[in-house]
């Protein structure tokens, strides 16, 4: 998915000549925390609740606090992920998607952009939640399928996450899978060396497997 496709038609844009207190109140309209400033097209940037409120006048114009606005924005062909990045580190409420010719198209909201991201991963699909630990030179995504889909069980979604940088024993992959009942998979995968590090699912884990399940539960309940 592009950014063009994430752009939320009922966010508005303010425009220079709006005043500090108009611009508040639209951002409380939409219980948003930012929205985008621009001029006939042209992105200016975007306007932070937090700022508007240590200004002090509610009728000054907007176009005589620019100095105070955030150029963040991602062009329109941009993937999800692209923008997910952008937004996640620059911490933004919303970000504004440009065309080629740097023409102001619409805005993203941080809310849409999650839920999108969490359709991508299938979070919405029912199904067990497995993540292994290993040494990322033993990690083989094609392997894994492999050895997951002898079980009849396909992978909706998975995510890779790197090992701390002198511990290369510690990455993690989290798979999504499309069963409830995954004993036999866990079996398989750990008959071929895989460590489980933790398996979510809404029918019981059997045996060691479910004690790693409880250790890791009462670990995060601490």
């Amino acid at each position: 998915m592009l950014a063009a496709e994430l752009i939320d038609p009922m966010l508005p844009a303010l425009k220079p000549t709006d005043s500090v207190g108009q611009a508040l109140d639209w951002m409380q309209e939409h219980r948003i925390g930012q929205l985008v400033l621009i001029d006939q097209g042209d992105y200016l940037g975007i306007v932070s609740e937090e700022l508007l409120l240590d200004v002090g006048d509610d009728q000054r114009p907007l176009k005589n606090i620019l100095h105070l606005f955030e150029q963040v924005y991602v062009y329109e062909g941009q993937h999800l992920y692209e923008v997910l990045g952008m937004v996640m580190q620059q911490r933004m409420d919303v970000v504004a998607v440009l065309n080629e010719g740097r023409e102001f198209i619409g805005t993203v909201s941080t809310a849409e952009l999650l839920r999108q991201f969490a359709q991508e991963l299938g979070v919405q699909e029912s199904g067990a939640v497995l993540i292994l630990s290993l040494n990322e030179r033993d990690y083989s995504m094609a392997e894994i399928s492999r050895l997951v889909e002898s079980n009849n069980v396909k992978i909706i979604s998975s995510y890779f996450s790197s090992a701390a940088y002198g511990m290369p024993d510690r990455s993690r992959l989290t798979l999504k899978l499309n069963r409830q009942d995954i004993t036999a998979v866990i079996a398989t995968l750990e008959r071929f060396g895989y460590q489980i590090e933790a398996a979510f699912a809404n029918t019981p884990v059997e045996s060691i497997d479910q004690e790693r399940l409880d250790s890791l539960l009462r670990y995060l309940n601490t």
